[in-house]
């Protein structure tokens, strides 16, 4: 593809998620104009409009928008390291660990900071447990290593849920389906965005290199223990970042990699990982959208709209894969 091409699809990107951003802002239980919410953005306005604007819905469209970038581009690293069009940010048990810690949280009666900091022990102690016992068997034992950790996890989870009582559930449940109503400090997930682009333009040429094989890798001089421990890492602290913000937002760190390559018909990371990004703050921000107006003024969990959305756009992707040519790397 052309490097016209290439920006002209970015330039698409870019006014997509305009656009979401625009309708979370604008768009909700009550609707707010455009003038309205610059005036609120910039100070002004009535007093209802900012708190709605800046106290409510500003709060939620960042951390949805750091949320889907953070999973998006541990879902391109992940799937550069194990090779795997399957692997997304949840394969590593990192999601599990922080259930749990968020669900003992709850079940304590803790509050909302108690709970991400129950969360972030959790997903800690897990990524620390798949590192000690995948270490030395290559990605295939790291891989197998976390598929079990998470499924212990979930077993953990399922005692939870049956020991707390039905005042307790309601939250437990929106927490495990994914609710950015938790996310009071939006700001962590979008330096963590940023910070996540960042490191995988760093290591795009690594990624590259890794995708092509073990062989192509070695003769191009890569330190293939180091760049795989790097991007592990990377990824599961990615991942925590977003479950500590979101809860488990599941099909954004599957999807929205293979769109990005479907959409650039490439597989060169310095392409594939920020339009990643883009989609995924996107995908999640208008998911987000939907979960606070489809039953207003009820609030639908966003793991659980991403679900619905996200399962029938991946089987269309799959198609479409099918019938494509290869992508270049």
């Amino acid at each position: 593809m052309s490097s016209t091409g290439t920006l002209l699809r970015f330039l698409l990107l870019a006014a997509f998620a305009i656009l979401a951003v625009a309708a979370s802002l604008l768009h909700g239980s009550s609707g707010i104009s455009l003038r309205d919410a610059f005036a609120a953005l910039a100070g002004g306005g009535d007093e209802m409009t900012r708190s709605i604007v800046l106290d409510v819905r500003l709060p939620r469209t960042l951390a949805a928008i750091g949320v889907g970038s953070v999973l998006a581009l541990a879902g391109v690293l992940l799937q550069a390291l194990f090779r795997n069009p399957l692997a997304d940010p949840y394969v590593l048990g990192v999601s599990g660990g922080a259930a749990v810690g968020a669900l003992l949280a709850l079940i304590a009666g803790a509050g909302a900071v108690a709970t991400r900091s129950g969360a972030f022990a959790g997903a800690i102690i897990t990524i620390g447990l798949v590192a000690v016992a995948g270490r030395g068997g290559g990605m295939t034992r790291l891989l197998l290593t976390g598929v079990i950790v998470a499924s212990a996890c979930g077993a953990c989870v399922a005692v939870l849920l049956a020991l707390a009582d039905s005042g307790q559930l309601r939250g437990m449940v929106f927490w495990l389906a994914g609710d950015l109503g938790w996310s009071n400090d939006p700001w962590t997930s979008g330096l963590a965005a940023l910070a996540a682009l960042a490191l995988a333009l760093a290591f795009a040429r690594p990624l590259n290199v890794l995708a092509a094989g073990e062989l192509r890798a070695q003769s191009a001089g890569l330190d293939l223990t180091f760049s795989r421990w790097t991007i592990f890492l990377a990824s599961a602290a990615l991942t925590s970042t977003a479950v500590i913000t979101a809860g488990t937002v599941g099909f954004v760190g599957l999807v929205t990699p293979h769109a990005a390559r479907l959409a650039f018909r490439t597989g060169d990371h310095r392409i594939v990982a920020p339009a990643a990004a883009l989609l995924g703050g996107s995908f999640v921000t208008l998911a987000d959208h939907a979960a606070r107006t489809i039953a207003a003024p009820r609030q639908l969990p966003v793991g659980a709209i991403l679900a619905l959305i996200g399962a029938p756009l991946f089987l269309v992707l799959l198609r479409s894969a099918v019938s494509a040519p290869r992508v270049r790397r």
